[in-house]
């Protein structure tokens, strides 16, 4: 669903390819008679009824912004939605008023407040965790391990991830991308082979340990992209297309840490961070056209400090 999403907001790259917001709405809470869907899903399937309650009319209208951005049929500048274009001339993205890219905004941020919220809050919750592990389903195993490769689908990779890397999407792909510097794959693999083996050998206690580690390897992919992308955005500052549309990605990042019941920082903290780099900590409020250098490598230090990378702050 959330490809199918992602592939139609990339149509908005070239100016006067207008978006139209109830579809995209439709295509969330998977209105199918409205969403235009290639495939067929389950009525029951859908990715509004995930993602976290309290951020779902966020994304809602996330969706008006970016189908008005859409409309432009001119340059992008401070003050006028469009297409901006980097300097060099080789990449063009659909940014707002403010600097917005509200396409990375949207599938990174569901990444956080649906994908990661499902498997580190959810699926590794109490509710899903504390229920029958001797009855076996025939190809879904216990009630338990099911809820566990519940939680190991939101990562995005396939049963032999990293040795086996095609087709991996969203979070196994940034993972992937993250793994020079924190070794991610491995940990964050390991972490959920272990809680799986614990929940069939009935070891709660090593089980209770993996659903901590697998939800702090799983925090670090997404602070390592926080940090990547406020590089990228310190590194080409005064290009705005990178800049909107790196800062917007790193943005959702920094943003999906709130989604981790036993996340190593605070909301206050995050929200902390997300000022830093756009202004406000909502994005409604935020202007990365007036993104601050100083602002932009303090939320990056402030980052490497909370989750011990200050060494490696600069090789993301």
């Amino acid at each position: 669903m959330l490809l199918e999403l992602k592939s139609y907001m990339g149509g908005s790259k070239t100016a006067g390819t207008a978006l139209n917001a109830d579809q995209m709405k439709a295509m969330f809470s998977n209105d199918a008679a409205n969403a235009g869907w290639t495939n067929t899903y389950e009525d029951s399937k859908q990715i509004k009824s995930k993602t976290f309650e309290g951020q779902q009319a966020v994304f809602d209208a996330l969706f008006d912004e970016l189908a008005l951005a859409s409309q432009s049929t001119v340059a992008g500048t401070e003050g006028q939605a469009g297409v901006v274009n980097s300097l060099d001339g080789s990449k063009s993205y659909l940014l707002g008023d403010e600097g917005l890219d509200h396409a990375q905004l949207i599938e990174k941020g569901l990444m956080g407040a649906c994908f990661y919220y499902q498997a580190a809050a959810v699926y590794m919750g109490a509710d899903k965790m504390n229920v029958d592990n001797e009855t076996v389903e025939p190809g879904e195993g216990t009630e338990m391990e099911h809820h566990w490769d519940e939680a190991f689908g939101y990562l995005g990779v396939p049963k032999d991830f990293p040795t086996a890397k095609d087709g991996i999407l969203f979070w196994g792909s940034y993972a992937d991308k993250r793994d020079a510097v924190l070794g991610s794959n491995a940990k964050v693999m390991d972490a959920l082979i272990k809680g799986r083996a614990a929940i069939s050998n009935k070891d709660l206690t090593t089980r209770d340990e993996a659903i901590k580690e697998a939800q702090a390897e799983w925090e670090l992919i997404a602070v390592g992209s926080a940090i990547h992308y406020i590089n990228e955005t310190l590194d080409n500052f005064d290009d705005m297309a990178i800049r909107g549309h790196a800062l917007s990605e790193g943005i959702a990042f920094a943003y999906s840490l709130q989604f981790n019941p036993n996340k190593t920082v605070s909301n206050t903290q995050v929200s902390e961070i997300l000022t830093l780099m756009g202004g406000a900590d909502t994005f409604d409020k935020m202007n990365l056209y007036q993104a601050d250098k100083t602002k932009l490598q303090e939320a990056k230090d402030l980052l490497a400090a909370y989750y011990g990378l200050e060494s490696k702050k600069d090789d993301f």
